[in-house]
């Protein structure tokens, strides 16, 4: 038998093993059993593409893009861009796929660009590939591409995307969740509430249905109950949501993504309370294992969190080193960062570098004038420089018109009513000229009038009254403010508005004009009720008597007797007074204070006699009278205990 058909026979054989290790999943013996075929052939690609398979299926990644490398695999486009997917590059598996020679893609290498995309937060890219791959494919893998399609739906809904997802489906648990976490993602934290229960509850079912364990059912349904914490939380539910993170925690899930997202949570609800486990819990959700499983968004507000832990601690050099790196990894945060660095100085009373800090980044960003001097004004107003905020307030452009700044800046001029009614008076000649819809201003013309009328200046107060009623002609209480105004400065006006206002019979009638003048205003009801009592029960009083009723006399309830009651003989008149006061009360004597020496302990026997207020010889001493007016020094309130015993000498 010549060699080369020995060495066909052991591939063969090898091929054998290789297949039969393949099925079972020993993919360790597999692995052997495809080096031995390429020590014998290293062109036999079947093998080397089996043992590409058994590395990533016990996770060896990088020894499995190493082979690839070198055996120049190239055709092995779908494997190589997993294993990149896996070793978290989805930046290299996605040129990877788009690089490759095939051409249209098969619908493996589809599913992993669309999964690579969501990996890459590419939402809107990713969402149309599952529109694609759903439309174009019919298996047994429908539902877990719909429940793709619908969790990238739910992030597109939390970026603020404006699609239209209600014609998704919501017929398995995961559907529903995923529903409910684009609704939370919109703000509608109430309707996402009473999604995520459906979904808890359809999962529970699901599940007993499969027969799966309590612990399963637990495991699988916390996911759902940890983003109905986040709801509850949303909504000012915080104990609530604080008892779900607990039990998720208690749980030890080896979702990480899942551990991270309640411990952060969980710090965000304590604030600047109990740091310690706060600090406990930050750790765990800046964990190296959640950084890959978290979006940018989430990661995100993990750093900042933990930014702000550190300030609620008081670890300045902590604080500003983290709000560095802050500032490195996101840039577009970088304002954020700068406002804990901001608050840190304040917080170490350094108002003036905490100023300096937001102003040299004011000139550097222009598009952040109102936010940043929004937070300078605060750093002003708690160093005590309310004239300074004032005047940051007043160079905001034309957003010092807006009425939350106006209402502010009257606000701190309260104590000089000229500058402050000059501050409403430009407010309105300047949306008068700009002719700006006053709908949404109802407060502040009202304000504005009503601070015109108080100060006397009429003329100003009517014509933020004129601007009112332009949007609410209706109002019959603006209009009569308005004749007011008009009368101190212009009766014809006044009295031509008069004649818009309702007739006096049009508001009332006989019958509530006569019960005003019955009612006693200057007395509460109840005093109304005794006077008119009293009246009625006065003798001699003209028609006290018209209309008086019989009182009916209530019926006397008959006393229970003892069941032991002898009518015959005559009850113990003294059987209502104490036992010590009746009459053949005796008193017990005590045996032990026979011979009890009277005086302090120590005391001799003969001088015992000296202080025995018993004895003849000292009842005429006068013994010192205590004072007549003072009051004893109230001390704590003890409860009596009734019927104690004395306790029983003990024995020395």
């Amino acid at each position: 038998m010549s060699k080369g058909i020995d060495k066909e026979a052991a591939i063969r054989s090898h091929y054998a093993e290789l297949n039969k290790f393949g099925q079972s999943g020993e993919y360790e013996k597999a692995i052997k059993a495809a080096n031995k075929i390429l020590t014998l052939n290293p062109d036999e690609f079947q093998a080397a593409h089996c043992k590409v398979v058994s590395l990533i299926q016990i996770s060896k990644f990088n020894e499995a893009i190493q082979f690839i490398d070198r055996a120049k695999l190239n055709q092995l486009v779908f494997e190589r861009a997993y294993i990149q997917y896996r070793l978290n590059q989805p930046e290299k598996a996605l040129k990877t796929i788009d690089n490759s020679d095939v051409k249209p893609l098969p619908d493996n290498l589809k599913e992993l660009r669309a999964q690579v995309l969501y990996r890459l937060e590419m939402f809107d890219e990713c969402f149309e590939a599952y529109k694609n791959i759903i439309k174009n494919s019919s298996d047994d893998y429908e539902d877990e591409r719909a429940t793709n399609l619908s969790a990238v739906a739910a992030n597109l809904a939390t970026d603020g995307s404006t699609k239209d997802f209600s014609n998704l489906r919501e017929d398995t648990y995961e559907l529903a969740y995923n529903s409910a976490c684009a609704l939370a993602g919109r703000g509608k934290f109430s309707e996402a509430e009473k999604k995520l229960r459906a979904s808890e509850k359809m999962c529970r079912e699901t599940l007993e249905d499969d027969g799966s364990t309590e612990e399963d059912i637990l495991d699988e349904s916390a996911i759902i109950r940890v983003q109905l914490a986040y709801c509850l939380q949303m909504q000012g539910k915080s104990k609530e949501a604080s008892v779900i993170y607990a039990d998720a925690l208690k749980l030890k899930s080896d979702d990480v993504a899942l551990i991270a997202v309640c411990s952060n949570n969980t710090v965000a609800i304590n604030k600047d309370q109990n740091v310690f486990d706060s600090k406990k819990k930050i750790r765990a959700a800046l964990s190296e294992a959640c950084e890959h499983k978290l979006t940018s968004r989430q990661n995100k507000t993990i750093a900042i969190n933990n930014c702000l832990l550190t300030l609620y601690t008081n670890q300045a050099d902590q604080c500003q080193q983290f709000v560095n790196k802050l500032v490195q990894t996101y840039p577009d945060i970088e304002f954020e960062g700068l406002l804990i660095r901001a608050s840190q100085y304040a917080k170490d009373k350094k108002y003036k570098e905490a100023v300096e800090l937001l102003e040299k980044y004011n000139k550097a960003h222009p598009e952040n004038d109102l936010a940043a001097k929004f937070a300078i004004t605060q750093l002003l107003l708690l160093n005590g420089n309310k004239k300074g905020a004032i005047d940051v307030l007043q160079s905001l452009g034309e957003a010092k018109y807006r009425p939350g700044v106006v209402s502010a800046i009257v606000s701190l001029l309260l104590g000089n009513k000229a500058a402050a009614s000059q501050v409403l008076k430009d407010a309105v000649e300047w949306y008068k000229k700009s002719k700006i819809n006053s709908g949404d201003l109802t407060d502040m013309w009202r304000q504005a009038a009503t601070f015109h009328l108080r100060g006397g200046e009429a003329e100003t107060a009517a014509s933020s009254l004129e601007e009112l009623r332009k949007s609410n002609p209706q109002d019959m209480k603006i209009l009569a403010q308005l004749v007011i105004a008009y009368a101190q400065f212009n009766p014809n006006k006044a009295q031509e508005a008069s004649k818009k206002l309702p007739a006096l019979d049009t508001l009332t009638n006989a019958t509530e004009i006569d019960n005003l003048e019955a009612t006693n205003w200057m007395m509460s009801t109840k005093a109304v009720k005794k006077t008119a009592a009293k009246v009625e029960q006065s003798p001699g009083t003209p028609g006290s008597e018209l209309g008086k009723q019989k009182k009916k006399r209530q019926r006397k309830r008959k006393g229970k007797l003892p069941k032991e009651y002898n009518i015959d003989v005559q009850p113990d008149p003294e059987r209502w007074l104490p036992k010590y006061e009746r009459t053949g009360f005796r008193r017990k004597r005590d045996k032990r204070s026979k011979d009890v020496i009277k005086g302090s302990q120590g005391m001799a026997t003969g001088a015992a006699d000296q202080y025995d207020m018993s004895k003849a010889q000292n009842l005429s001493k006068v013994s010192p009278a205590p004072p007549s007016s003072a009051e004893p020094t109230p001390g704590p309130r003890q409860h009596q205990r009734k019927n104690h015993q004395k306790k029983k000498k003990g024995r020395f």
